[in-house]
């Protein structure tokens, strides 16, 4: 499959089969992770792979994690991130959401259904596992065998903006 067919494939899976992702797998999502680039090659980016019931009961008290086997927390550190000089912007959040996407993506090829969740409570996070202060917790990813049927990847002719209507070339 070629990246578009991989970009265009991708969903977000919300119900999932009870079947753990084999290390094989999880190994290749990880170094999709690995290679990500950041902002000066800081890899500000912490992962914490969760798929023990005892780490799943704690991320759910913070998220929906849809009964996935696989969660993988990802983290930021403050300490860790580039920092623009000109106005002192922290890079940690960017650099993040591209090992994100590296491993959603590398997951899709895999045959994985993912989804990317934000909407959980930070605080608990903190709390559930012990996270120091430089390390701010930014995003969920959720992975496992999808139950169910896929989204259709012609769906963004349909469900996107036309491409004229969010790029313009030299000048906004």
């Amino acid at each position: 499959m070629d990246f578009i067919d991989i970009a265009k494939s991708r969903y977000s899976c919300r119900k999932y089969q009870d079947k753990k992702v084999e290390k094989i797998k999880l190994d290749k999502i990880l170094n999709a992770a690995h290679v990500a680039p950041t902002a000066a090659n800081c890899q500000p980016q912490k992962l914490i792979v969760i798929q023990e019931k005892e780490g799943l009961e704690k991320i759910n008290k913070a998220a929906n994690t849809y009964q996935a086997p696989l969660v993988i927390l990802v983290c930021g550190d403050k300490d860790k991130a580039w920092t623009r000089p000109f106005d002192g912007k922290k890079y940690q959040d960017i650099d993040t959401s591209i090992v994100t996407d590296h491993m959603m993506l590398q997951a899709t090829e895999l045959g994985l259904g993912t989804v990317w969740v934000c909407y959980f409570n930070p605080e608990v996070i903190r709390s559930e596992f012990n996270l120091p202060d430089n390390l701010e917790p930014i995003s969920i990813l959720v992975i496992g065998y999808p139950d169910g049927e896929p989204q259709v990847s012609d769906r963004h002719d349909k469900t996107r903006q036309p491409i004229e209507t969010i790029v313009s070339y030299e000048a906004l």
